[in-house]
């Protein structure tokens, strides 16, 4: 074989300078240039501000959305050092600012505890602003520099003050930018999204102070705000006040949660839980305050020392049915919510995204914390106890029931030739990247679109009769019910503990409901258990809502189909005085022939689908137990609140 001359030599080894590398390739560093990312960038520095409260330095910290797209954080810590450098020879703060994993993050004694990108968060800030500025009180001193594109534009200047003036102004640090319009899609902050992220924060670092003030006036897109709105977070009973806040919505078991907190070998362990009378476990663990959404070490340690507690204080007081019988975790999960927080040294999360605390030790510290407070606990609240004792056991009946269930339709699962109630239409592609299924209301809607689709790629299945709200179930009654347990098979994945996304046949599963009361109904039911069941379902990306046309607006010969009531507005304004045209108003998808369906809604290459995301999990919990659940007044109140947001009010 002749050999090819190489041209890869050396010379095609490139090396990015400084901030460079993060200019070039901002997803590795916050994840992505949306929105996402923009918001990413104020997490970073507030994380800064709170590594100062937890290590005890700093109880306020404030956060100013500017009108002018410019954001502002600022707090009452030590701030950053400015003396010099030894190693690179700049400031402290310079080296903060414009060197990767430089901070006081890393073993030098500056944090104990911290979050955040132990040392990143900062200098990436600065690197995918158009411009930042920085002010640093201490020691005597006002230190300022600004920077462009993460380029400092002069070296720090200080300006010495009198004690006086420093007690007047506070030590601390602020920090201000604009983020890069050449790197981001859009600068428009979410107000929200940022509220309930720093409400977490508060919850997990009692007495720290955060306001978030809004300078904007009214704005279009997700960012929209509402100039002088503000909000502020301070919690003195600390996660305890979180458990409650997650309850607030529903019937719970205990007046008050169970909370511990206790310092062992270093680590800081925080727990609260509380029983309610729903079908539901909400249990957030955190690590020096990085939500570990696949939770860990921690949840391993909570998780074992709360059934074995439950199970010995229900065999000590003659509470399980006979001398054998043992509440699983299972059972005991049922109507549970609780917070789990731990603050450690030297967190080692598994993973780029930190999802998964990894640490082996704090497993054992979290278990014996957790079992020796639960105990006493439950000894010295006996009428609490054996009301929970109670929801477990009734779990465990129902646990039962839900197996004979299911094993009916594991036994359905294969799929392969087999007839389905609900009438599932199947395709003809074997490869789930390459295949849907739409998820229809009724006989009728279901045969147009099985009328409509293309065989090859896309499987419709009908829904017969009025679906269950699970928020309102247990598991038993749920896979009982057709509709359900027909779904369930046709996407092959199992539910809950069960579910392997690896077994999805599908990867856009869609819902497509008429455009009316009843079809928003049903929309909000299929959320309600995606979420409650499939929830990777939906952090996966393959949850879909089609957008099925309102209107049909019919200018001579020309047909315009139209999405939204502004649209019409729009498009009606847009037409000539004095032409002819008429208006089709759809509100059932059986209503439209097979071709405008499949031109509207169910072409991919003209359609408008939403993917469902979860931006916040706690608010989206909130949301369906407000909306799904018994408690009207609950649900009465949060449509009132939010009437003024939307037009057809939905999930």
């Amino acid at each position: 074989m002749a050999k090819v001359k190489s041209d890869y030599t050396a010379s095609d080894i490139q090396v990015l300078e400084g901030l460079e590398a993060v200019r070039r390739r901002p997803g590795m560093y916050i994840g992505s240039t949306d929105e996402r990312g923009l918001h990413h960038l104020v997490y970073e520095i507030v994380d800064n501000a709170v590594d100062e409260a937890m290590a005890g330095y700093c109880d306020r910290v404030e956060i100013v959305i500017g009108a002018d797209h410019w954001v502002t954080v600022t707090d009452n810590g030590r701030g950053i050092p400015v003396d010099k450098h030894k190693k690179t020879g700049l400031s402290a703060l310079e080296t903060v600012m414009t060197v990767l994993h430089a901070g006081g993050k890393f073993g030098g004694g500056g944090y104990k505890v911290s979050g955040g990108l132990h040392g990143v968060g900062a200098s990436v800030v600065n690197a995918l602003s158009e411009c930042l500025e920085i002010e640093v009180r201490r020691d005597g001193k006002i230190t300022r520099q600004t920077y462009h594109r993460g380029v400092a534009k002069s070296r720090p200047k200080s300006t010495a003050v009198t004690k006086k003036q420093m007690a007047a102004v506070g030590t601390g640090t602020t920090v201000r930018w604009l983020a890069d319009g050449e790197v981001f899609e859009h600068l428009n902050y979410d107000f929200e999204l940022l509220a309930q992220r720093f409400r977490e924060i508060a919850y997990l670092n009692r007495k720290l102070w955060i306001q978030l003030r809004d300078e904007r006036e009214s704005v279009g897109g997700t960012g929209a705000g509402v100039g002088g709105r503000e909000t502020n977070f301070y919690f003195e009973g600390g996660i305890r006040s979180f458990v409650r806040y997650l309850n607030r919505d529903r019937g719970v078991l205990q007046p008050l949660p169970f909370d511990i907190s206790r310092d062992v070998d270093g680590a800081t362990i925080d727990i609260a839980l509380q029983y309610n009378d729903g079908f539901n476990e909400q249990v957030f663990a955190f690590a020096n305050t990085i939500n570990t959404i696949d939770g860990g070490s921690h949840m391993t340690g909570f998780r074992s020392a709360l059934t074995r507690v439950l199970n010995g204080h229900a065999r000590r007081n003659k509470l399980l049915p006979d001398a054998d019988a043992n509440l699983t975790a299972e059972d005991v999960r049922e109507g549970l919510t609780a917070v789990v927080s731990v603050k450690i040294g030297e967190p080692q999360f598994e993973g780029q995204t930190k999802t998964r605390l990894g640490n082996p030790e704090v497993k054992g510290q979290t278990e014996s914390v957790m079992g020796e407070a639960l105990t006493e606990y439950l000894e010295g609240n006996s009428r609490e106890a054996r009301r929970i004792i109670e929801k477990c056991l009734t779990s465990a009946r129902a646990r039962e029931a839900a197996r004979k269930a299911r094993d009916l339709v594991v036994r359905k699962g294969a799929l392969e030739g087999a007839t389905l109630p609900g009438k599932l239409a199947d395709c003809s592609e074997r490869d789930p990247a390459q295949t849907e299924i739409y998820i229809v209301e009724g006989p009728s809607a279901g045969g147009t679109a099985k009328q409509g689709r293309d065989r090859r790629t896309q499987a419709i299945l009908p829904l017969r009769g009025k679906v269950l709200n699970v928020e309102k179930a247990r598991l038993d009654k749920l896979l009982a019910h057709d509709s359900f347990r027909t779904l369930i098979t046709a996407l092959g994945t199992g539910i809950k503990d069960e579910f392997d996304a690896e077994k999805l046949r599908y990867h856009k599963v869609i819902i497509m409901t008429d455009a009316d009361v009843d079809g928003a109904h049903i929309r909000a039911l299929l959320l309600t258990f995606f979420y409650r069941f499939m929830p990777e379902l939906i952090s996966r990306g393959y949850l879909y809502i089609a957008q099925p046309p309102l209107y049909k607006v019919q200018n001579g010969k020309s047909a315009t189909w139209i999405y939204s009531e502004g649209d019409l507005d729009t498009h009606l304004a847009g037409l000539k005085e004095g032409t002819k045209h008429s208006i089709q108003r759809y509100k059932g998808l059986g209503e439209m022939n097979a071709d405008q369906l499949w031109e509207t809604t169910m072409n991919p290459a003209d359609r408008i689908m939403l993917q469902v995301e979860v931006k916040d999990e706690i608010d989206a919990d909130h949301v369906f137990a407000q909306l799904m659940g018994d408690d009207v007044p609950a649900r009465r109140r949060f449509i009132e609140s939010h009437a003024d947001q939307v037009v057809n009010l939905d999930v």
